[in-house]
């Protein structure tokens, strides 16, 4: 009999393998096959609802790695809680109409125009169907469970049906309205935007300073005087229809030497300006207050018959400029209000395309309006009121589809109020919980400060306002039609309207007072796609009966505070004066390694796909529990790598746990906490304090902290310390000694717990494992999570071992210095001897263990500090000599001694080993040991 023979009670091979990427899909085929996602939810029938509400990705191209990151984070989330004692289902959604997908079928080759809009509508419709397919098995390969047979699309007609029903509602509550205001217009999309579809890009544009004749001075100021205006955007001169300046202010009328024009201007900007104007020797002739200028006339720089009035805003700034704004209300926010306040025209001559029209003048017909900007420029310097043209640095909103910069422009839209329900939004923001917290703020400031929701869109892919007109050109929204259009859409699918005339879509035998004919014509336009998703809550939440609403969780990336987030909060409000979640939870973007935004161009983009078929799906899963998602993460190939190191020692530690508990059967073997060993007591204790930190870290999304816990856990309190120390219990000591099954005891708790705790991050590894254990559950995703146990004297016991590993840490520190040394090579080698206080004694006592298995080395000395000698290396209450044992070193359990040999029966082992050996292995008696 070989003397390795005898070591065989701990090493059994572990056949646990990786090859992820091929192991994973093996996996998830499984788990299908066998429904463990319905299993679980029949599990927890009857428990606490916790629902997290899909925010829909767009239905279009590959998933990316903020696309990975989002569902990961959400499976997380979902899994934990499921096996947290809730009622979790997840049903993941699409967001499958608008203008990327129509954009896609051009060019695609569709001729949009030689079909019908119900055809071309029906295209698209295909079309966002095999994107969804596509992203669905990409998320699924992440490993996400869900209702992936059973998704929410915005395009099944029983979702539109009920978001045609928010519409109603909202139009009820006097909330829907159509006006001619400015609107963030895409001249390259042909359509009206909303904010959460503007983005900002840094551009030059050409800036003027002109001068506009005094017509009526109002006693103020006399005829031969110019108002200097500024504008960053020339092309809007023909449609000026008035300055506006601030109230409180003061103005100045000045001349400079040389002219006999007379000038007004900011009186705190006349230098500034005198300099840029080249002016010399200028003269203040008066100073008055911005009121006093009110309703003052000046001449259009262009137009012989349009004069300019003065006006008094609150949005004029000496920042730059001159203190008079240049204001026209078909083309800004302010400009419109100003217009309004003052009974102005809303004036807003340029096309669809951005060219303006003929209304501005033969100069400026058909002309692009970024080249308007020359012919106003040309047109100020010919009549000599051009002072000054610069170009200008500035942040300007482009389409953030087609990358192209837009314009405000007045046309009439159809609007949802905000500003009527604007408090209630306020109020419902301040019950929401939020994580981070800033975005509490930044929702409420968002909300604050947004205007009115332009909700049409004159696009065809979408779903259709259900607005009516009559003969005089009323519109109609009423109950009863816009409940019957929602009744035939659920039925037939919005295409029906884009398919039947307006008759044909009324209640059969509608009447209305303003069409006595009985004529009636429908709206074309489309609603708003954030109109779409903002009406989840109602499509799905409040629709299917498994689910909550408000729900519990909506987790996206933090440019939903100006996108999902903020329109399902507006029409949550609107229709049932609550926010649609309890809590917001937003996350950062991802980057590349360099920190800058991942692009097809730049090259630098990351694809989930090719990490999975190189590393497997379980490595993404663990760099999103890695990183910190709050803030933006960036990724590159080398962060995989590292991951990849950390899922290795996971993995190794399952491995050992496994292989040295295969002997041992829970149900038999395992002992009371009373009856283990004091370092398994420990241990037991630790492994307790570990699932508690854990738990509460999965109840409050600190993805980041579990992963610095678990990687610390198990490499520095098992592998470092009771893994190393298991290997002299469990290789060595009789198989069903006291002291083994103590220890397996732990050994098993500690693999049990960590798969459970493990799953909702690497549940293809934790099954793996969970083969391999025997407890009841055929998955481990139909486990619940582990308890936290509590036990006498625990807080006693973690103080005295708490005390040990601070002398351990001074061992560890000596015996690394003694290997430096070449005193000795393994700690094996060392004879430790400690020189200890009474109380360091008295504490190591306390311990009730074996210190030297503890420390790992052949002998240990435990002295008192007097004796101490004057070389031994000083940690204060503890003095450590460390010298190389004597003996022979024993090939079962690698310790030196000097009692190798003292049994005639095994001369080559230690007295502890021939013992054991004796009396577990009696063949080793009759047939002996052979090296």
């Amino acid at each position: 009999m070989r003397i390795k023979d005898t070591l065989n009670l701990g090493k059994t091979k572990f056949p646990m393998r990786g090859n992820l990427p091929v192991r994973e899909l093996e996996r998830q085929t499984e788990w299908e096959e066998n429904k463990v996602y319905e299993k679980r939810q029949k599990l927890n029938e009857g428990k606490p609802s916790f629902v997290l509400h899909d925010g829909p990705p767009y239905a279009n191209g590959n998933i990316h790695m903020g696309h990975a990151m989002n569902k990961i984070s959400k499976d997380i989330i979902v899994r934990s809680k499921s096996m947290m004692g809730f009622r979790a289902p997840y049903v993941p959604g699409w967001d499958t109409h608008g203008l990327p997908i129509e954009q896609q079928l051009k060019k695609a080759g569709v001729d949009r125009k030689a079909l019908s809009v119900a055809d071309f509508r029906e295209k698209c419709r295909e079309y966002a169907l095999e994107q969804v397919d596509k992203q669905r098995k990409d998320f699924k390969r992440l490993g996400v469970a869900g209702e992936w047979d059973n998704p929410y699309l915005t395009l099944n007609p029983e979702y539109e049906a009920q978001q045609i029903r928010v519409f109603g509602k909202m139009a009820e509550a006097g909330l829907i309205y159509k006006g001619k205001r400015p609107v963030y217009w895409s001249w390259s999309s042909e359509s009206a935007l909303a904010e959460a579809e503007v983005e900002y890009h840094d551009v030059t544009s050409p800036s003027a300073y002109y001068a506009e004749k005094v017509l009526d001075g109002k006693g103020v100021l006399d005829d031969n005087t110019y108002m200097i205006v500024w504008t960053t955007t020339p092309w809007t001169i023909p449609a000026s229809e008035g300055i506006t300046i601030d109230a409180n202010f003061d103005y100045a009328v000045v001349r400079p030497a040389g002219e006999d024009r007379k000038f007004v201007m900011a009186a705190d900007l006349v230098q500034k300006n005198s300099e840029l104007f080249g002016w010399e020797d200028v003269e203040t002739l008066q100073v008055v207050k911005g009121k006093e200028l009110e309703y003052i006339t000046a001449q259009h720089p262009f137009y012989e018959d349009r004069e300019l009035l003065v006006m008094l805003g609150d949005f004029v700034t000496t920042e730059s400029g001159t203190g008079l704004v240049h204001t026209a209300p078909g083309y800004g926010d302010d400009d419109y209000k100003m217009g309004m306040k003052y009974g102005l025209d809303i004036f807003a001559p340029v096309d669809d395309t951005g060219h303006l029209t003929a209304e501005c003048g033969p100069e400026f017909d058909g002309v692009f309006y970024e080249d308007a900007n020359e012919v106003s420029l040309k047109k100020l310097r010919e009549a000599n009121l051009l002072l000054k043209s610069m170009d200008y640095e500035h942040s300007y909103p482009f389409d953030w589809r087609t990358k192209k910069p837009i314009i405000f422009r007045a046309t009439p839209q159809w609007f949802a109020s905000v500003d009527k329900i604007r408090d209630n939004i306020l109020n419902a923001i301040n019950e929401v919980k939020f994580l981070p917290e800033w975005g509490q703020k930044r929702l409420y400031n968002m909300i604050r400060d947004r205007g009115d929701w332009v909700i049409s869109r004159q696009r065809v892919w979408g779903v259709p306002l259900p607005i009516f007109y009559a003969e005089d050109g009323t519109a109609i929204m009423e109950k009863e039609t816009i409940e019957h259009v929602a009744k035939l859409i659920e039925k037939h699918g919005s295409n029906i309207w884009f398919k039947l005339d307006a008759k044909d879509l009324l209640p059969e035998g509608y009447t209305n007072e303003h069409s006595p004919n009985g004529k009636f014509t429908k709206e074309t336009d489309i609603m708003d796609v954030w109109f779409d998703s903002g009406s989840s809550h109602q499509g799905v939440c409040a629709e299917r009966d498994y689910l909550t609403y408000p729900a519990d969780l909506y987790l996206e990336g933090s440019d939903q505070y100006r996108g999902w987030f903020n329109s399902s909060l507006i029409t949550s409000v609107a229709v049932s004066n609550h926010a649609p979640y309890k809590q917001i939870l937003s996350q950062g973007f991802t980057l590349d390694g360099e920190g800058r935004k991942m692009s097809k161009s730049l090259g630098n983009t990351i694809v989930p796909e090719e990490v999975i078929k190189k590393m497997g799906a379980e490595i993404i899963r663990l760099w999103v529990l890695s990183v910190d998602t709050s803030a933006d993460v960036r990724v590159s190939m080398d962060s995989f790598s590292q991951i990849s190191e950390s899922y290795r020692k996971f993995r190794n530690t399952m491995r050992f746990l496994l292989a040295n508990t295969t002997d041992f059967d829970p149900a038999t073997d395992a002992l009371p906490f009373e009856e283990l060993e004091a370092m398994d007591q420990y241990m037991q204790l630790k492994v307790n304090e570990f699932t508690k930190e854990i738990l509460d870290d999965y109840a409050t999304y600190n993805f980041m902290d579990i992963y610095k816990k678990v990687i610390n856990f198990i490499t520095t309190d098992l592998s470092a310390f009771y893994l190393a120390v298991a290997k002299d219990v469990v290789y060595i000591e009789a198989k069903d000694s006291k002291k083994r099954r103590s220890m397996q005891t732990v050994l098993y708790d500690t693999v049990v717990r960590l798969a459970k705790l493990m799953t909702p991050v690497m549940p293809h590894t934790t099954e793996e494992v969970w083969n391999f254990v025997k407890e009841p559950e055929e998955y481990v995703q139909l486990a619940d999570m582990p308890a936290v146990e509590h036990f006498d004297h625990e807080t006693e016991i973690l103080e005295n071992w708490a005390r040990f590993m601070k002398v351990r840490t001074h061992v560890l520190k000596s015996l690394e210095e003694a290997r430096n040394q070449k005193l000795i090579g393994k700690s094996f080698e060392a004879h430790v001897k400690l020189y200890v206080s009474d109380g360091v004694k008295q504490e190591l006592d306390n311990l009730n263990t074996d210190v030297r298995q503890a420390l790992i080395v052949s002998e240990l000395d435990v002295l008192p500090l007097a004796d101490a000698p004057a070389d031994a290396d000083d940690y204060g209450d503890v003095k450590i000599v460390v010298k190389h044992a004597e003996g022979e070193t024993c090939p079962r359990c690698r310790r030196i001694t000097l009692d190798v040999g003292s049994d005639e029966r095994f001369k080559e082992l230690c007295a502890n080993c021939a013992q054991i050996v004796a009396e577990n292995f009696p063949e080793a008696l009759s047939e002996g040991l052979e090296k």
